[in-house]
């Protein structure tokens, strides 16, 4: 008898077995809680009962995301149920209708969210979620996700971002797993990897370029940038805004009208160079940043000259929206600069690749660009990297360096906005 007073046979299941097994069949714990493990290496919980005089199958959701303490508690309370005349299977078929992704992410986020002990965990868990998954999967029922669905929200960025692919994968299965064990769907989860997405996507270790991501060459940034210019909808006015800000998708998605100080404009437009011609700043709240510090950024008159055609929506405080409402999603962006692709591809044109790597440039690799136009123009460095809000030097360094270089930034800024307009 263990410590929770439950009888386990002498040959019970262990942790570590449920781990590492292998071998196809039925591995059996004990009071009908077994693990299947199918020939492609697929494993499932499933649970033996009784109910009512009738013998029934229960399927428990599937390791890592059901682990094998978590099976036996949930057969337990199937057995319970069962023995007090009620029937844990008619209550999951019961459940199993209508239930939205959403939902499900709702659900299992307010179970599990006080798991995670970092705060910024808890953000990057639902972030990740509303970010990529929603779009596609949102509104589908759970019962009715497939594999198809499952990559339709991986394949836009498994190449891209692939770390954050990755984690988003997982993500999708412990929810589908939670929705699999409260009866809101059966059979196979679409987005485990073994056996499953491994046959289709390449492993992440092939993509994986070690946090690069494919960047703009700088002789192709003057016909990308008039490409872009050219350009109608919200996206790409925030893709314009985010490479004369060389900010990130999120810090400009997530962008609010009150973090805007238009400050005073010049009457004359004099050389952008030399003199900016506009005092505005864009101040990026800590908790919007990633790395949990505040950022001003200088904004060009171009930057200001987006900001001011945009249009506003009533009630909501974002500058860059959704067409239906809410905040802009990261593919929307990543959409532009893939469709500024397919069409120099389409007229027989290599398009606008990294030079590196020869793999189609993304939002975030703007960023790069910069970084090594400022290098290139004889910017100090860590001017540049301010404007990236990367931390700079140590940690006694970042205590005596009190100045973020604002007002030099905005010379750097207008000259990079310059450079952009071919002058």
């Amino acid at each position: 008898m263990t410590h929770d007073g439950i009888r386990r046979p002498q040959k019970a299941l262990t942790a570590r077995f449920v781990e590492t097994v292998t071998e196809p069949g039925k591995h059996f714990d004990g009071h009908g809680l077994f693990l299947r493990v199918r020939p492609n290496g697929g494993k499932q919980w499933v649970q033996r009962i009784t109910i009512r005089g009738k013998r029934s199958e229960i399927g428990l959701g599937s390791p890592p995301a059901v682990s094998l303490a978590l099976a036996r508690k949930l057969a337990l309370d199937n057995r319970g149920k069962a023995m007090l005349g009620g029937d844990p299977l008619a209550e999951r078929r019961k459940a199993a209708a209508g239930l939205t992704f959403d939902a499900a992410v709702d659900t299992y986020l307010a179970a599990k969210l006080d798991e995670f002990r970092n705060e910024k965990h808890r953000k990057q868990w639902r972030s990740t979620l509303n970010t990529y998954a929603s779009p596609v999967l949102g509104s589908k029922l759970v019962s009715e996700i497939t594999v198809q669905d499952i990559l339709r929200v991986l394949e836009p960025i498994w190449q891209t971002k692939t770390e954050t692919a990755k984690r988003l994968r997982g993500r999708i299965e412990n929810v589908l797993s939670w929705a699999t064990v409260a009866g809101h769907r059966k059979g196979d989860n679409p987005a485990r990897w073994k056996g499953n997405l491994s046959e289709i996507l390449p492993k992440p270790s092939k993509v994986a370029t070690g946090g690069n991501q494919p960047a703009l060459a700088l002789g192709d940034a003057v016909g990308w940038w008039a490409a872009l210019s050219s350009r109608d909808g919200m996206a790409a006015k925030a893709l314009q805004f985010l490479t004369l800000t060389a900010a990130r998708s999120g810090e400009v998605r997530g962008m609010t009208w009150d973090e805007i100080d238009f400050g005073i404009k010049s009457a004359i437009r004099t050389t952008p160079v030399a003199t900016p011609a506009t005092s505005a700043t864009w101040t990026v709240p800590a908790s919007r940043m990633k790395g949990g510090r505040e950022h001003r950024v200088a904004l060009t008159p171009d930057a200001v000259a987006i900001l001011e055609n945009l249009p506003r929506m009533d009630d909501s405080p974002l500058v860059f929206f959704a067409p239906r409402g809410g905040m802009l999603s990261d593919m929307s962006i990543s959409a532009v600069m893939r469709r500024m692709q397919e069409s120099e591809v389409k007229a027989g044109r290599a398009g606008y690749l990294d030079p590196r790597s020869k793999r189609p440039a993304v939002p975030h690799g703007l960023r790069s660009t910069f970084r090594q136009w400022a290098a290139e123009q004889g910017y100090p460095r860590d001017m540049a990297e301010i404007a990236l809000a990367h931390f700079i030097g140590s940690d006694v360094e970042r205590a005596y360096q009190r100045s973020d270089m604002l007002e030099r930034r905005r010379v750097m800024m207008a000259a990079w906005s310059a450079f952009l307009r071919g002058e």
